[in-house]
């Protein structure tokens, strides 16, 4: 009898003899490799009906079983394309991965936490302030000289918002503190001609960001958001940090 990891294929094109499936089902049951591999053949009906259109793939003689059954050279034909298949989805995934990482690191509308991983507990400082040293947001925040700040007194939340000419408008750093979570919001630039431009988003977990009484290290890590407006920084009158729902947080003049 073929290795049982070989007899994936044959199971799933149901040309195997009853006691040859009862022995591959115990065999699946304790295996993840084989349950992927099925659950990735399982997607092939198409490919399987084609069969029938294969040279040979006529009307069966005269005693013959109506079901076809593909030679073991097709079904190892079927496991290469399901192999080629997620081998590209893989490649897929890891492009993918790897271009979300070049905006996290380039990108100037990015949202950068401060904390640490999601794991990370009240015993967590050190890697936090790993994080620290290497958030570029942190660190634009603080080579920026021209900053204001404010507290709403009815929602607490505090911003500083780091303001930079640049030649395409004016580069942003937002330090937010005491916002607590879910929820997503923005930063909004109010120009004195009344017009409105997002400056960036980001969403605040479950945790919060800048909270002065939380009890684990990276809900009292502020947050730093990087952003742009095509505004020049005199044509800004105010920030406002905005709730996805339409709440003001707080509001910032310029």
């Amino acid at each position: 009898m073929p290795n049982e990891h070989e007899t994936v294929g044959a199971y799933a094109l149901g040309i195997l003899d009853d006691a040859e499936a009862t022995a591959f089902e115990a065999h699946l049951a304790t295996c993840e490799w084989c349950a992927q591999q099925l659950d990735e053949l399982a997607g092939m009906e198409p490919m399987l009906a084609a069969l029938a259109d294969l040279p040979g793939a006529g009307t069966p003689a005269v005693g013959e079983s109506l079901s076809a059954k593909p030679s073991p050279r097709v079904v190892e034909k079927l496991i290469d394309e399901v192999a080629e298949r997620r081998a590209r989805k893989r490649r897929r995934n890891f492009y993918m991965v790897a271009a979300a990482g070049a905006l996290i690191v380039s990108g100037p509308f990015v949202a950068v936490a401060t904390t640490g991983g999601d794991g990370g507990g009240g015993g967590g400082g050190g890697g936090a302030n790993q994080t620290l040293a290497a958030n570029p947001a942190k660190e634009a925040f603080d080579r920026t000289s021209d900053k204001i700040s404010a507290t709403d007194p009815g929602t607490r939340v505090s911003a500083t918002v780091a303001m930079e000419e640049k030649a395409w408008g004016t580069g942003t750093v937002l330090e937010l503190k005491n916002v607590t979570g879910p929820q997503k919001c923005s930063l909004i630039a109010v120009g004195k001609n009344g017009e409105r431009e997002t400056v960036t988003s980001w969403s605040v977990p479950d945790w919060g960001y800048g909270l002065p009484d939380a009890k684990t290290d990276k809900a009292k890590q502020p947050l730093y958001v990087q952003g742009g407006a095509a505004f020049e920084p005199n044509e800004i009158d105010h920030f406002q940090v905005m709730t996805f729902d339409g709440k003001l947080l707080v509001e910032v003049d310029a």
